[in-house]
């Protein structure tokens, strides 16, 4: 059931891990156990083969980027490291786009330090900030694609008519969007399908309320462009993710 998927130039299996879990409450602060993250990440890529980390500069915030860098730097090639810009955290479960461009920039050049690489893989816009003009958000991380400090450009919680018009900017690579069997609804599902964009569904065990066998196969079988990312704190968790991908 897990195949592979190309995604921002990179073949990883179709089931990746998403990592806003490793946190405190609220997705804000470091984990209770640090030691357990580390080796959770390790055991998610050198043990299981998960290719496919996402993360976001918004998680902590800050936190879990200098989580991935301490458990998984020198990042092997194969590996497709995500993250995501333009979303602050004044405090624990607030969450406010913030799409100037010189924020965007500012953002992407911190998580390249935290990350401790020189160009990010694939950095989605977190949210889009109703407030800038769309073609300047996706402008700007078109600028600094072009300028080698991200490989590709995604976007998250988008249209359709989002993504045809941030196309006209800049190539597409991944559209993540929110998606499961309890949120079965996305029409960016068939978009992306039929103009060959990758599609990550985010939270798609629903936080955990979903049986992973039965939520994971339903969003496999939507079509060989759709990656789920379901995340996890719990090593024993991971261990029963994997299992149902297989």
């Amino acid at each position: 059931m897990n195949t592979m998927i190309t995604i921002a130039g990179k073949p990883v299996p179709r089931l990746g891990l998403g990592t806003m879990h490793l946190t405190g409450a609220g997705a804000w602060g470091g984990p209770a156990d640090p030691a357990d993250t580390l080796a959770l990440l390790r055991t998610a890529v050198h043990d299981l083969g998960i290719l496919h980390v996402d993360t976001a500069d918004a998680y902590g915030p800050r936190t879990v980027e200098e989580l991935i860098r301490a458990a998984l730097h020198p990042y092997p090639q194969p590996l497709l490291l995500a993250t995501k810009v333009g979303m602050v955290r004044p405090a624990p479960n607030v969450w406010r786009p913030l799409g100037r461009r010189e924020y965007l920039r500012a953002a992407v050049e911190a998580s390249l330090r935290r990350l401790g690489t020189e160009r990010i893989d694939l950095c989605y816009l977190h949210r889009v900030d109703p407030t800038v003009p769309l073609v300047d958000q996706v402008g700007e991380l078109a600028a600094l694609r072009q300028e080698g400090k991200i490989a590709e450009v995604g976007l998250s919680k988008v249209t359709p008519e989002q993504i045809q018009e941030a196309c006209k900017v800049v190539p597409v690579a991944a559209v993540q969007n929110c998606l499961n069997l309890a949120e079965p609804d996305d029409a960016a599902v068939a978009y992306c399908q039929d103009h060959g964009i990758p599609y990550v569904p985010y939270r798609p065990l629903h936080a955990g309320q979903l049986d992973p066998a039965k939520a994971l196969r339903w969003l496999l079988d939507l079509g060989p462009h759709v990656a789920p990312i379901p995340g996890t704190a719990d090593p024993e968790h991971l261990l029963g993710l994997d299992a149902s991908a297989s």
